[in-house]
């Protein structure tokens, strides 16, 4: 067996996931990738002893413990982990049907924990490893019309992987949740964000702001996702990993500016946020 590090990768076929697979296998690492496709994954990376293309639906809980047990049978262990399939969502909450909006959270958000909780026990044992999610800087601000709801699945991603680190500290594992702003992938293509069947024409803010999306801001963001993976493996490298790891300067200017909004109206409302507890008799 290769004592080189075991990675593996979520939504592996594009996008991010692909830029750190190819980055993963060139510094010699083992990687295990999933996609729907295995043909997608071994056309994109090529196929070498080091890389295993799994073909996996991270909603079907049987299908990402398969994986795993694929995984540790081929490389013997999982030592880092990146939760990374999931798609956007653009539409108004009143235009989202209850299917398209749990849908959304069936991939983003239990995909994920599928993943957690068929590749922990293993992590656990060893005493080691590091689980990366990624979320989004709309998982740490929602103010974005017509992204409420892929925000809610990326803000309830940073919200478990805060108690999971909590939770696995014990056992030498760390968790770390990686918040990107606009990187230049396929992210914004037909294929990667769902629309509303139902639109409604009054929305429109939403119908701006998809509009945006889909037609200008697509092919422009600033975010080079070979970068953005690096930054990951510099940071699975590293003694000490971060609870959270924003990516791209727009990720981190938006996240001090809810930062500050939320200082604003904790001092602004002060008086009255404190006011609240039982009276003590004197």
């Amino acid at each position: 067996m290769n004592n080189q590090k075991v990675w593996f990768v979520t939504g592996a076929s594009k996008g991010l996931g692909l830029s750190l697979v190819k980055q993963l296998l060139n510094k010699g690492y083992n990687v295990a990738a999933t996609s729907r496709s295995i043909a997608d994954l071994e056309k994109a990376v090529g196929k070498t002893e080091s890389f295993l293309p799994l073909a996996v639906n991270i909603a079907d809980e049987q299908s990402v413990n398969d994986a795993i047990s694929q995984t540790i049978s081929l490389f013997g262990k999982i030592d880092v982990v990146v939760n990374n399939a999931g798609y956007g969502l653009v539409g108004g909450l009143e235009e989202l049907s209850d299917a398209e909006a749990r849908d959304n959270f069936d991939v983003n958000v239990f995909g994920s924990l599928n993943v957690i909780r068929a590749a922990m026990p293993h992590l656990r044992e060893q005493q080691s490893g590091h689980i990366f999610n990624i979320s989004s800087i709309g998982g740490f601000t929602g103010n974005f019309p017509g992204f409420g709801i892929y925000c809610a699945t990326k803000f309830a991603v940073q919200g478990f992987t805060e108690s999971l680190a909590a939770e696995i500290k014990a056992f030498g594992v760390k968790a770390t949740i990686v918040s990107p702003g606009y990187f230049r992938t396929n992210f914004l293509n037909p294929d990667s964000l769902s629309v509303p069947k139902n639109e409604i024409a009054e929305y429109k803010a939403v119908r701006d702001v998809q509009a945006a999306h889909q037609h200008h801001i697509n092919g422009n963001q600033a975010g080079d996702p070979e970068k953005g993976a690096a930054a990951i493996i510099t940071v699975a490298e590293a003694a000490e990993a971060p609870m959270h790891l924003f990516l791209g300067q727009d990720a981190y200017d938006i996240a001090y500016q809810k930062m500050n909004d939320v200082k604003a109206d904790l001092e602004n409302w002060k008086e009255l946020s404190t006011s609240t507890g039982f009276t003590v008799a004197s």
